[in-house]
């Protein structure tokens, strides 16, 4: 295992829909996010493409000044369109590398609305998480409710014992947007960030 130790937050992986959703709010928020990502002088680490929400942060942090690194497998540089743009672009050859290098390159996540792959995403963080493999925080951005349902059944899983005061799923939950920079830096503050490399490795098989 490798250990780390950061008391800062330098960058943050924004998870969330290659499309709008049918939410204005949704694409709005993307919007602030991606300004108080840049205005924090923080690097928005994202998934590399142009369209829907991702491209909405990506776009409003440059447009802000900010530092963009995009990630993108090689199949999907046209169908989400690659940010050719950005002063960062990393392409490569499959979905594990790009979520190996997610992790890799980012301090914290945040989940926006999304579909199952922003959802997938962020739980996968959350199960690094809960099997101790790394201590970078994993925020919700419950942009009108929109994870109550997940944290829902999160509350079921715990009623019905698969979650135990043992194994508890760490995460935060903002019901603002200008929250979350500040839930995410109190939380990393003097935390080690532990990496398995053991755990990675699996995970890309």
């Amino acid at each position: 295992m490798n250990t780390v130790t950061q008391n800062q937050l330098t960058s943050v992986c924004v998870y969330c829909g290659s499309s709008f959703g049918s939410d204005p709010s949704h694409e709005a928020a993307a919007t602030r996010l991606g300004q108080l990502i840049a205005e924090a002088g923080l690097r928005l680490v994202y998934g590399g493409g142009s369209v829907g929400l991702m491209g909405t942060v990506a776009n409003a942090a440059l447009e802000s000044g900010g530092a963009v690194t995009g990630i993108i497998p090689h199949f999907l540089e046209k169908r989400e369109v690659m940010l050719e743009s950005l002063d960062d672009l990393i392409v490569t050859k499959d979905m594990h590398e790009r979520k190996h290098l997610m992790f890799q390159k980012s301090d914290a996540f945040i989940a926006l609305p999304g579909g199952i792959g922003t959802l997938e995403e962020a739980v996968e963080m959350m199960t690094w998480a809960q099997l101790g493999q790394h201590r970078k925080p994993v925020a919700l951005a419950n942009i009108n409710g929109f994870w109550s349902p997940l944290l829902e059944l999160f509350d079921h899983m715990r009623a019905q014992g698969y979650i135990r005061p043992e194994t508890e799923v760490p995460y935060l939950v903002a019901n603002r947007l200008d929250d979350i920079l500040p839930m995410l830096r109190q939380s990393i503050s003097g935390a080690p960030q532990e990496v398995s490399d053991e755990l990675l490795s699996v995970s890309e098989l």
